[in-house]
């Protein structure tokens, strides 16, 4: 073997609402991917217990998750959509990989000191150990690229530090089994088994903020609904919604320049260009010395025109959920029988006995 298959890994956590923002961030991403590349999507359901243990509603928002891929067009016979806890091997080898990490690596993740906040001792080991599954997560399919936003950065650098440990730590028995591949490691010639995951960044993300305060970004945390554009919203809620979004008085700038200093304007014309796949110069081109109240209407149209299709899809699929376990236990057996594949290599070249 002398290169790795390209693969394309990402996963979305089930916990709360998807909402416009992981749609135009994430889920819009993905069904692009698909066209020229072998995928595996995931719902990442053993992450969602690392901050919060007891969930209401797990299999329900697995559910959601899966039918958000589908509703959005991602297709599941061509590519694999599964949920991590059907692949015991993902847990397996995030065991090897918290061998293989240092606390260190781990103490230094602005993720964890985030989430832990100032009761860090009373922190779930889960949740310190996070990046380490995630690694396990894409590295389990031996994934060559991974779509990732601002917050994974810093995580999926620790998967290539956790990659490169290992491939440095058992290059002798890695060239033993025969399953390696020739590498540069720096400037260093090494056999290694697992590939330095490399991000897909295909342009700037837009960053959807909040309806209701343009710093903060749109969040299934928010406790306000009205935050958000939930994908499972129907016609008439994105229309009030976005009637009520909060503006300020003045109208629409000409020009990019004057969304300075006017956040929430800045994120209603964001959504606008997103949905729309044009520039925000674009957009302002056409509504520039308009009043929000003759730009909402038009931002609602767009809005309903691009996530009804999508929010009538995920609806049908939650009313009969079987079409959707049927898919998940598809890609999980898929799934299952490529990791295993790499999980026996993974066993060789440690030593376990099998």
């Amino acid at each position: 073997m002398n290169q790795f298959q390209p693969l394309v890994f990402s996963g979305v956590q089930p916990t709360g609402n998807l909402h416009l923002g992981n749609y135009l961030g994430a889920i819009r991403k993905f069904v692009a991917l698909q066209e020229n590349n072998d995928c595996i999507y995931c719902v990442v359901d053993l992450h969602a217990i690392t901050a919060q243990l007891v969930h209401e509603d797990l299999k329900g928002q697995i559910r959601s998750i899966a039918a958000a891929f589908i509703a959005s067009g991602i297709d599941p016979v061509k590519h694999i959509v599964f949920n991590q806890s059907a692949v015991p091997q993902h847990a397996e080898l995030a065991w090897v990989f918290n061998c293989v990490a240092r606390i260190g690596w781990m103490n230094r993740m602005t993720q964890f000191k985030d989430k832990a906040g100032k009761d860090r001792e009373n922190a779930s080991l889960g949740l310190l150990a996070y990046p380490s599954l995630m690694a396990a997560d894409i590295l389990v399919y031996r994934a060559t690229h991974v779509p990732v936003g601002d917050d994974q950065k810093q995580h999926l650098e620790l998967a290539r530090d956790i990659a490169q440990k290992f491939n440095i730590d058992y290059q002798d028995k890695i060239r033993a089994t025969g399953q390696g591949v020739d590498m540069v490691v720096g400037e260093e010639p090494i056999h290694g088994y697992f590939p330095l995951v490399e991000p897909l960044i295909d342009g700037p993300a837009p960053r959807v903020m909040s309806l209701r305060d343009g710093t903060k970004k749109m969040s299934k945390s928010d406790p306000s609904d009205l935050s958000r554009i939930n994908l499972m919203d129907d016609q008439d809620t994105i229309l009030k919604k976005i009637r009520k979004a909060k503006t300020d008085p003045d109208a629409l700038p000409s020009e990019t320049e004057g969304l300075a200093g006017r956040p929430e304007a800045d994120n209603l014309v964001g959504i606008f260009a997103a949905l729309s796949d044009k520039s925000k110069a674009d957009v302002l081109k056409e509504f520039g010395g308009r009043q929000f109240s003759e730009f909402k209407p038009a931002l609602a149209d767009l809005a309903v025109e691009v996530l009804a299709p999508i929010n009538g899809e995920m609806r049908r699929l939650m009313d009969d959920t079987s079409h959707i376990d049927a898919i998940l236990r598809d890609g999980g057996e898929r799934a299952g029988a490529r990791a295993e594949k790499v999980m026996n290599d993974v066993r060789d070249i440690i030593g376990f006995l099998r």
